[in-house]
């Protein structure tokens, strides 16, 4: 979460405590509360949530309300049998226990059916551009343990030229979608912008040029080859920029570093061989883990960089864009 965000939730919860101490804590004649103090406990949960996000994963911040609210919402339900209704007066146990069931609607929504995502960056164009909302099916590879991630119930199998979301091995509070090239076990080869799989080549057909504006500067505009490709018969769109390596060996060595510095491994070294001059590397997929490109081959941040994806990491597979506020006609395209 960023600093914005973080002072955002502590002002909401400030706020939030603020509106409740001065609230009317008595039922109005219509048997509701005042909306001051509704208002205040909505805020409070707000500011909880955003700052406990700061710390944990959604889903793990989800799980504590779901079983806190879901606690409450028990001993609301004891007290309202015991004593004949006289518990309503009590409004921290009725609001509170309001929150149970849609809290959980949305923890086993999110959890284990589909969860949305928002493309942050132009490393899946063309297929995937800055402003896609996308949905991320929860349970194509899988019924997944909440928080460990380890499947419980297999449902399915990540294949080749699949897009998934995953959280990024470097950090894994932050969601990130690659296409996966390599299974374990596979021989993954990029050479002078060729991808060979198990000594076959991608079939990368040129179809025109691709222009995009840049990321962090939208005045700036890119220009890339256009390329209509297979993978295990599978048909997607790649980009690749003219005079950029296989692999800018700069950026890897910074990578590389940064993670040894965090004590995370990436498994490159013991896996993987590069060229001195960036013109391309072998990698021997390790087993449980995958391997990731992004389609926008010389403007992506992928396997290239920060190694392999544990199988532990992955959230779902990516399969339509359901928002994209400036241009709605991408809304409803499947993701191949």
């Amino acid at each position: 979460m960023t600093n914005s965000l973080l002072y955002g939730a502590i002002a909401a919860f400030i706020i939030g405590l603020l509106m409740f101490a001065k609230s009317n804590k008595e039922r109005e004649e219509t048997g509701e509360w005042s909306n001051s103090l509704q208002w205040g406990y909505l805020l409070m949960m707000v500011g909880v949530f955003g700052m406990l996000s700061a710390f944990m994963s959604f889903t793990a911040v989800l799980l504590i309300f779901v079983l806190f609210t879901g606690v409450v919402w028990f001993i609301h339900k004891s007290r309202l049998k015991k004593q004949a209704g006289q518990a309503r007066a009590n409004h921290f146990f009725d609001y509170m226990s309001g929150f149970f069931p849609i809290i959980l609607l949305v923890f086993v929504l999110r959890t284990f059916v589909a969860e949305p995502f928002q493309i942050p960056s132009s490393s899946m164009r063309p297929g995937l551009v800055v402003g896609d909302f996308i949905l991320v099916n929860k349970f194509a590879y899988g019924i997944r343990t909440p928080i460990i991630n380890n499947v419980l119930i297999p449902t399915g199998k990540v294949e080749r030229g699949d897009v998934i979301v995953f959280n990024y091995p470097e950090d894994t509070k932050i969601n990130y979608i690659k296409r996966v090239v390599g299974l374990p076990g596979d021989t993954v080869e990029y050479k002078d912008k060729v991808l060979t799989v198990n000594g076959v080549e991608e079939k990368d057909i040129p179809d025109g040029m691709y222009r995009y504006p840049e990321d962090q500067n939208p005045e700036i505009t890119r220009e890339a080859q256009y390329y209509q490709s297979n993978l295990d018969n599978r048909e997607f769109a790649v980009l690749k920029m003219e005079g950029f390596p296989s692999v800018d060996i700069g950026s890897l060595n910074f990578v590389q570093r940064r993670m040894e510095d965090a004590g995370i491994d990436s498994g490159l070294a013991e896996n993987c061989r590069y060229a001195e001059d960036g013109s391309g590397f072998v990698c021997k997929v390790p087993e449980g883990s995958y391997f990731a490109l992004g389609d926008n081959r010389d403007g992506s941040s992928d396997s290239r960089y920060w190694g392999f994806i544990d199988d532990r990491l992955v959230v779902g597979k990516a399969f339509l864009i359901w928002m994209n506020f400036n241009d709605m006609s991408r809304v409803g395209q499947t993701i191949h």
